[in-house]
């Protein structure tokens, strides 16, 4: 996603930020394999530059796709653009509050209008093929054990005392904490994106700067280390591990330079 690295390196500092959050913006889609339209892009530049401001954005981008033809069922451009512009203006703003309803809200606040269910705990129960597990499936909460699941994550991970934990701890638990919230699935679509952006705000409130290139450049593989940090058989002889989400994390909070490969998830790969 090199689309805004001009401001990255070149621009004011306001513009430097924005262009940053606009590329995680983008990044972000890989989880589910969209993306974004030169529309968008061309867009989110006037944005950083300082020409329009994100509510123009939305608002463009309702009128473009107002005015084009039906798209084909498996064309989702409509759901990356405007996913990825609600995801630069959550980003933007610098409010926060640790639980439940605030993941929850940004879960609707990102996929209304495009999902009926935004903003909903799923009331069934889901199954997913995944890649990374040869097209096996992670066991995820059931439906009517979600909000209490959730719950129950979120107080013991605010018991946590960030402040005499070490920097291998802490990537450990922030890791354990987003890998619990995520197998829990809550949603029926847009978990991975939900899980991303409340991730960096509560890495924001705890004092770090996540914004960056590991969710630029690699969403796909936090997604899959999160598959793999929550699926067991013991039959193959695969138990869960956060090994790769600590990776993920030492690189986004301790700018560290582990290599991340998608292929060294996969289950029965030579990971050397």
């Amino acid at each position: 996603m090199g689309n805004f690295d001009e401001y990255k390196r070149l621009g004011e500092p306001e513009k430097k930020e924005k262009g940053e959050i606009w590329s995680v913006a983008l990044g972000l889609q890989q989880t589910d394999g969209l993306t974004p339209s030169e529309y968008l892009i061309e867009t989110a530049k006037q944005n950083i530059d300082g020409d329009i401001t994100i509510y123009e954005v939305k608002e463009r981008l309702d009128a473009y796709y107002r005015a084009k033809p039906p798209r084909k069922d498996n064309d989702r451009t409509e759901e990356a653009d405007k996913v990825s512009a609600r995801i630069a203006e959550i980003l933007s703003e610098r409010t926060f509050k640790f639980s439940p309803a605030e993941y929850i809200n940004i879960h609707k606040r990102l996929f209304a209008g495009l999902y009926k269910h935004a903003g909903k705990i799923r009331d069934y129960n889901i199954t997913k093929a995944e890649w990374v597990l040869n097209g096996e499936t992670v066991v995820y909460a059931g439906a009517d054990t979600i909000k209490a699941a959730l719950d129950y994550d979120f107080s013991r991970e605010k018991e946590h005392e960030y402040k005499i934990s070490s920097n291998e701890e802490t990537v450990k638990q922030i890791a354990k904490f987003i890998s619990d919230i995520w197998q829990i699935h809550a949603f029926g679509e847009g978990n991975t994106r939900t899980t991303a952006v409340f991730v960096i705000k509560y890495l924001r409130a705890l004092g770090f700067d996540p914004i960056g290139d590991a969710f630029t450049e690699n969403s796909r593989y936090f997604r899959n280390a999160l598959v793999r940090a929550n699926y067991n058989n013991r039959k193959k002889d695969i138990f869960s591990t956060t090994e790769y989400l600590d990776r993920f994390f030492s690189n986004l909070l301790l700018g560290e330079n582990n290599v991340l490969r998608n292929r060294d998830m996969l289950v029965g790969a030579d990971s050397g």
